[in-house]
C-alpha cells in the first residue's frame, strides 16, 4: 500500500485546496491529511486564520478524500509523522518549492502545481472573506510581498502588473502566478484590491486610478511625496467606502503596537525627546534609491519610519521643522538627512541615510524614564523600559515573523472585511509624513 501525506491550514476552504487533495489522493492508496492547530499557526507566523480547528478539519473531512486526518501541532512533526505512519510520499503545493527538500531523506517529496486563476467571483460566491489582491510592480519589495502573503489566510495573490513585459513575465513565472499584465486597466478588472509597489513618484497616479476603479489600495511608503496628493487619495477612498492604507510595515507589527500603547500609558512620564535613526549603506548607485527622477534619496526612502514614531507619540502639529541634509551632487539625491521637529513641550530628531552609517536605534525620553529600542528598531521585536534605578528595567519581547509584511497585509484585509479603518496607521499619520517630506524636498 502506497501511503501519501499532505498538510495545510485549510481555512476558508476553496477550489485550490480541493484540487491539492484530489491530486494527492491520486498519488497513492491511502491519504493522510495534517491540519494545523491554532497554536502551531501562531508559532509559524500564520495570520488571520478565521475558522476553528474543528471547522477546518470538517472542511477536509467533507471532501471524502482523506482516509485519515491528523493535527499538526509543532515544528518538526512532519518527520515524526512520516516515520510513524510509514509514509511513501509527501505532497505539498508548489508555493513551497524547496522548503521541504529535507524530507527527501525519509520519503519522496512532490510539489504539486497550485491551482491558478481561481476567479474572484467564485471566491466571493463561496465566502466574502477571501480577497483577490493584485500587485502593481515587480521590484524587491514586491518579491517579498508575494512570499509574505502566503502567511495570511483569506487572501490570494495571483495577478501582477508591470511596465516591462519581459521583467513582469519573469516575475510571474518565478512566483507561479496566474497572470501578468502590462495594461493597468485590464489588470484592475481582474482583482479586488491592489498593492502598489512601484517607484515613489508613481504611487499617486496608480493608487488614484485603482480607487477610481473601486479597488481597495495598500500603497507602499511613502504614499505620495505631496500632502495634497495624499489628502486627495484619502478623500476619494472615503467617498467610495474604500480602504487605502500606507505600507509602513513597522506600524503594523505587534511589538511596535505594544510599544506605542505602553508609552501612551504614561509609564515613562511626559515625553520630552524622541531620537530615531534608520540608515543603510547602498553602494550600487544604479539602483532606484539614487535616481532622483524616481523619488530616490534617503528622506523619501526611509523618512517614513522615524516620522511614524514622531506622529504617533507627539502628534502631527510641530511648531517648527528644521533639517540638515548632505547630497550626492552627481545623483542629486540626499545621502543623509537629519530632521528636527520642535513641539510645544518636546523635540524629535529623525535621522536617515543611504550613504552613511549610524547606530539604528530609537530612544524615547520621558520625565520618569526612557524606552530604548535597539537596531533594527523598525523591525520592532524587543525594547527596554529603563529608569534611574536600573534594577527596575523592564524588558518587552514580541516576535517579528518573516519580513514583517504579513502584519500589514493582515491589517489591510481586516479593514476591508470589517469596514473599520486601522488605528495603527491613520489618515492623519500618512498626511503628516507626506507634509514633512514635501516641505524638506522643496
Amino acid at each position: 500500500m502506497k501511503r501519501v501525506i499532505t498538510y495545510g491550514t485549510f481555512d476558508l476552504f476553496h477550489e485550490g485546496h480541493l484540487n491539492i487533495l484530489k491530486r494527492a489522493k491520486e498519488l497513492g492508496d491511502y491519504l493522510i491529511v495534517g491540519v494545523t492547530s491554532e497554536n502551531y499557526d501562531i508559532a509559524r507566523g500564520k495570520l488571520n486564520v478565521q475558522q476553528s480547528l474543528i471547522e477546518r478539519i470538517e472542511n477536509v473531512k467533507s471532501t471524502g478524500l482523506a482516509d485519515e486526518i491528523i493535527v499538526e501541532e509543532f515544528i518538526g512533526q512532519k518527520v515524526s509523522d512520516i516515520k510513524k505512519y510509514n509514509i511513501n510520499t509527501f505532497v505539498i503545493g508548489s508555493d513551497w518549492i524547496g522548503k521541504f527538500d529535507y524530507l527527501k531523506e525519509f520519503c519522496d517529496v512532490i510539489y504539486l502545481e497550485r491551482t491558478k486563476g481561481i476567479s474572484s467571483t467564485e471566491l466571493r460566491n463561496k465566502s466574502n472573506k477571501i480577497l483577490k489582491l493584485g500587485i502593481a510592480g515587480n521590484g524587491r519589495i514586491a518579491k517579498r510581498f508575494v512570499i509574505e502573503s502566503k502567511y495570511v489566510s483569506g487572501i490570494i495573490v495571483d495577478d501582477v502588473y508591470g511596465r516591462n513585459e519581459s521583467h513582469i513575465k519573469e516575475f510571474s513565472n518565478i512566483f507561479d502566478l496566474n497572470k501578468y499584465y502590462t495594461n493597468y486597466d485590464t489588470f484592475l478588472k481582474n482583482v479586488d484590491a491592489v498593492y502598489i509597489a512601484l517607484p515613489h513618484n508613481l504611487h499617486y497616479k496608480y493608487a488614484k486610478k485603482a480607487l477610481l476603479a473601486n479597488k481597495h489600495v495598500l500603497c507602499e511608503k511613502p504614499m505620495t511625496l505631496q500632502k495634497e496628493q495624499t489628502e486627495e487619495l484619502f478623500n476619494i477612498a472615503n467617498s467610495r467606502n474604500l480602504i487605502i492604507q500606507e505600507g509602513i510595515k513597522t506600524a503594523y507589527c505587534p511589538c511596535f503596537d505594544k510599544l506605542i500603547s505602553i508609552v501612551q500609558s504614561g509609564i515613562i512620564g511626559e515625553i520630552k525627546d524622541i531620537d530615531a535613526t534608520f540608515t543603510k549603506l547602498i553602494s550600487d548607485k544604479t539602483l532606484r534609491e539614487y535616481n532622483c527622477e524616481l523619488g530616490g534619496g534617503s528622506l523619501n526612502e526611509l523618512g517614513c519610519y522615524p516620522l511614524l514614531v514622531v506622529s504617533k507619540l507627539l502628534g502631527t502639529r510641530p511648531e517648527k521643522v528644521d533639517y540638515i541634509s548632505f547630497k550626492d551632487e552627481e545623483k542629486n539625491v540626499d545621502i543623509y538627512t537629519k530632521v528636527i521637529l520642535n513641539y510645544k513641550n518636546a523635540v524629535a530628531t529623525a535621522n536617515v541615510g543611504i550613504g552613511v552609517k549610524k547606530e539604528g536605534d530609537c530612544v524615547i525620553t520621558g520625565t520618569k524614564g526612557y524606552i530604548y529600542i535597539p537596531a533594527p528598531w523598525w523591525k520592532t521585536e524587543y525594547f527596554e523600559i529603563r529608569y534611574e534605578d536600573l534594577n527596575n528595567t523592564q524588558k518587552v519581547f514580541t516576535s517579528f515573523d518573516g519580513d514583517g509584511l504579513r502584519y500589514e497585509i493582515a491589517d489591510f484585509l481586516s479593514a476591508i472585511n470589517t469596514g473599520k479603518k486601522s488605528y495603527k496607521l491613520e489618515e492623519k499619520d500618512s498626511i503628516f509624513i507626506s507634509q514633512i517630506i514635501e516641505g524638506i524636498n522643496k
